[in-house]
């Protein structure tokens, strides 16, 4: 690679004058400034963003940290995040956590070693070492989704609550009383809140909760496919399954096909997220809509709307989620 002396001693020029061209900070001759730009494009000179944040104190570069980027859920969000950040003179560093937060907190030290702007988060979790980190470092900071408990951050999020009870309101008026609920683990708050929203729908509508119709699991399609299974396997199966995402109800038909159970006729299957996959599932799947990428967007703006004015209060966002229906659920038959 081609560097600064270079450039400098081909175009006849200071290497200072080579840096004010390239960072606009000082007037430079109309003929210097041409030599220097013509000499870049030939020897295709890169400059190096360190050096300039060095000088800059800014690399208009995002980190982002999210826990599992099989999840097409994650895949939406960060689309936003990355085409909004872009559009607003930003470049999106991004780190897989894998749902564990000793990398995660890993991650968050190589990403302000980078001299980020900004970090951007899906938590995997608390970690003591995170939450120092943060709590240390004055970088502005977005949480989008999770929250880490104690850390003050401008927070995006769907509401979850209404999600779960969106999409159990919707069973109790097919007919279902028997209805299982398969939630994420037990340490995330938005599978909280889920649950929180199906045990509400289930109470307003008087239907007694039953605790062996809740399981946990991971977020994952075999987290689904294990829990379906357990569900199925009890005495009184649920007619109707609230699956805390779309990953999981998948796995879950899976499992239900397994069984010897037909979809919707005998189980009525709803998932959380409406990722592109779920119109494609057999049957096609109805599931509860996160605005993903509007998420993303709204993630974003908050993050460079913070990284421009540090001192201005902290934003709490929560979008709503809207109920889709498809071919995997249907009316209750005795």
């Amino acid at each position: 690679m081609a560097t600064m002396k270079q450039v400098a001693e081909k175009a006849r020029v200071s290497t200072t004058t080579v840096s004010h061209v390239i960072n606009n900070t000082r007037v430079v001759s109309e003929d210097a400034r041409e030599r220097v730009l013509s000499v870049i494009k030939q020897m295709r000179y890169i400059p190096s963003a360190v050096a300039r944040s060095l000088k800059n104190d800014k690399t208009h570069t995002l980190g982002m940290i999210i826990p599992n980027n099989s999840n097409p859920y994650f895949a939406e969000v960060i689309q936003g995040i990355e085409a909004e950040s872009f559009k607003l003179g930003y470049n999106i560093i991004l780190c897989n956590s894998y749902d564990d937060p000793k990398k995660q907190a890993a991650y968050t030290r190589v990403l302000m070693e980078k001299r980020i702007d900004g970090l951007i988060i899906v938590s995997s979790g608390s970690d003591e070492e995170l939450n120092q980190l943060l709590a240390d470092e004055g970088i502005p900071k977005v949480l989008v989704d999770r929250e880490v408990p104690g850390l003050a951050a401008d927070f995006i999020e769907a509401d979850h609550e209404q999600g779960g009870y969106l999409a159990t309101k919707y069973l109790i008026d097919l007919g279902h009383t028997d209805i299982a609920c398969v939630s994420g683990p037990k340490t995330l708050l938005p599978s909280g809140d889920r649950v929180q929203g199906y045990w509400r729908a289930l109470k307003e509508a008087g239907i007694a909760r039953r605790e062996e119709y809740l399981a946990h699991s991971d977020f994952t399609s075999q987290g689904g496919f294990t829990a379906f299974q357990q569900l199925l396997a009890l005495e009184r199966r649920p007619s109707a399954i609230f699956a805390s995402n779309d990953l999981m109800a998948i796995g879950g038909l899976c499992a239900a096909h397994q069984a010897g159970m037909k979809i919707p006729e005998q189980l009525s299957v709803i998932g959380y997220d409406d990722i592109a996959l779920a119109s494609f599932s057999t049957p096609p799947l109805t599931t509860i809509a996160q605005p993903k990428y509007e998420i993303g967007v709204l993630t974003a703006q908050v993050m460079v709307q913070r990284i421009r004015n540090a001192a201005s209060e902290l934003q709490r966002e929560k979008l709503e989620t809207k109920l889709m229906i498809r071919q995997s659920t249907a009316a209750f038959k005795a």
